[in-house]
């Protein structure tokens, strides 16, 4: 009885978490349209190369001790030690708040130097802004992880959620009171980046005051958290270790587990990071630093729509690691290459549709969400980093659930290394669009990687027709679809007098949307890429869509 409620508590931490995971990202990845619409393309292009360095900073100040806090602590209450989890999160939390302001003023001084090597120096000042955040949230993620060690996830979820809010409500109101002011780009940058300050305080807050909440219902007293305290220090100027107490988990224990963790997540944004460091500096060499922010800010603007399909992708894979995990600790090989195959089969022809889809309505969205048409070239090659990046992250999670650990991240770096040599060859040439075929090419690479490894494992037979022959048929129809819709709409409106404007584009984008969505689900169905008894076999989500589609006749 009691493994099954705790299961139970497992599977809705997990349900909440997810769900908040997504609406924080959703909010985070949406925000970037209002801050290119107030501030314009430099702003957004400033904003765009010091936000990947402020989550590259958090991610460090964080040592990886979140998921050592929740290790340790989750030990801790299972052997009803509530004081060394305490101690735990005591410890944990003076780590992190010391690196974290080491950073901030390690970041907020040496601007000047990472400007440098960026080769702007515009970013200065939104870097010192930016540095305050570190004063706040590596503390938050630290109580984050006490709290997820315990199996309650609400408290996660809410200041998730509360953050990423505050972060941007705050990021507006600056970019209003800037622009109505008259202010530089540079100063407009700062002010959206100093909502990243914002938005981890009131998530810090959020965080103590659950924290106060714990501590009284668990009936700790002041006097009994000093003397927590107290031991800790003790135990760490004797430096000893006894067995089985709560002072035995030391500073080298908690790094010892998070610094693995801390340096896997480093990988997940390299391919970004090398944008960051080659892009602005290369298109300066024949441009102003201003124009070469301009033009950094139009490459970025497909990334929020990609980056809304790639969430969802990263939301779905944790699905797969315990079903894979399980899969494979019960020796069932023939279940693991099904859903192996399924799954990639799968994502691959939805990373492949939103590309398809977002390269042939990319000029109606450019003008519906940015006002104008400038970058619209470039935005149809990087539509397809979205099929790459796709297969990529759910690939990764695949290997991870069959206990590949470290290829992911070995991948990550291969491609980041072959997307840094193709900006030094392509973009001098060719501008951001060869930034953007040299993300396209990166991503592929690093899903290429991951899927051979899958195949030389033995978990994945990869079939030609599969892959390419019938998605390409499906792609064709759903990209004649969506074209046809959206021109149509486009010459409805003109004979109306209202073509050209944002909503009349918004309107075509929709229309040519829900045109290749009909044809892509109707066109799967026909080719027999996908049967009802496959979709039946995908983790969490597959019976529930299988369902759907039945009632909807669409299966023979």
């Amino acid at each position: 009885m009691k493994s099954t409620t705790q299961a139970s508590r497992l599977l809705q931490g997990a349900f909440i978490l997810s769900a908040a995971a997504i609406i924080s990202k959703l909010i985070g990845t949406l925000q970037k349209i209002p801050l290119q619409n107030l501030g314009g393309d430099a702003v957004f292009g400033i904003y765009n190369t010091v936000y990947p360095l402020y989550t590259m900073l958090i991610t460090i100040a964080m040592l990886g001790l979140p998921s050592a806090i929740s290790k340790f602590v989750a030990e801790a209450s299972a052997g009803r030690r509530e004081d060394e989890g305490r101690r735990i999160l005591l410890l944990s939390t003076l780590i992190t708040g010391l690196c974290g302001l080491g950073l901030g003023l390690l970041t907020y001084a040496g601007a000047p130097l990472i400007a440098v090597w960026v080769g702007s120096s515009h970013v200065i000042p939104a870097l010192r802004s930016a540095s305050w955040g570190l004063v706040f949230v590596p503390v938050m993620a630290a109580l984050r992880g006490y709290f997820q060690g315990l199996h309650n996830m609400t408290p996660t979820a809410v200041s998730q959620i509360v953050e990423q809010s505050v972060r941007v409500a705050v990021m507006i109101v600056l970019l209003l009171y800037l622009t109505s002011h008259g202010a530089g780009v540079e100063s407009i940058a700062a002010g959206a980046l100093l909502g990243s300050a914002g938005g981890g305080a009131a998530g810090l807050l959020v965080m103590l005051l659950y924290w106060r909440k714990h501590r009284r219902n668990t009936g700790l007293s002041a006097v009994a958290e000093v003397a927590a305290t107290a031991e800790v220090t003790r135990s760490q100027g004797a430096a000893k270790s006894l067995q089985g107490q709560a002072s035995g988990i030391k500073a080298s224990s908690l790094l010892a587990y998070g610094v693995p963790v801390m340096l896997g997540a480093l990988a997940l944004p390299l391919i970004g990071l090398v944008d960051v460091f080659t892009v602005p500096r290369l298109l300066s060499e024949g441009l102003s630093e201003s124009a070469a922010m301009a033009q950094f800010g139009i490459y970025n603007r497909g990334l929020p729509l990609v980056q809304i399909v790639t969430m969802l992708a990263t939301s779905l894979s944790v699905v797969f690691i315990p079903a894979l995990a399980e899969a494979k600790y019960n020796g069932d090989l023939k279940l693991i290459e099904t859903r192996c195959s399924l799954s990639l089969r799968w994502f691959w022809l939805l990373g492949l549709a939103a590309a398809v889809g977002l390269a042939v309505l990319a000029e109606p969205i450019n003008i519906a969400l940015y006002g104008d048409t400038a970058g619209s070239s470039t935005m149809i090659w990087l539509a397809f980093t979205a099929a790459g990046g796709t297969v990529s992250i759910i690939s990764a999670a695949l290997l991870q659930g069959l206990g590949h650990v470290r290829a992911p991240a070995l991948h990550l770096l291969a491609a980041a290394g072959l997307k840094a040599a193709l900006n030094l060859l392509l973009v001098p040439q060719q501008g951001i669009t060869g930034a953007a075929i040299a993300s396209v090419a990166a991503h592929l690479l690093a899903a290429a990687l991951n899927v051979l490894l899958l195949h030389r494992q033995g978990y994945l037979r990869l079939r030609l027709a599969d892959a390419l022959v019938k998605p390409a048929v499906l792609l064709a129809g759903l990209a004649a679809a969506a074209a046809a819709v959206s021109y149509g709409a486009d010459a409805l409106f003109a004979a109306a007098g209202l073509a050209g404007g944002r909503t009349a584009s918004l309107a075509q984008s929709l229309l040519g949307v829900t045109a290749g969505c009909v044809v892509f689900a109707v066109g799967a169905i026909a080719l027999r890429l996908l049967s009802e008894s496959e979709l039946r076999q995908l983790p969490g989500i597959g019976p529930s869509l299988a369902k759907g589609f039945s009632k909807l006749r669409l299966f023979r």
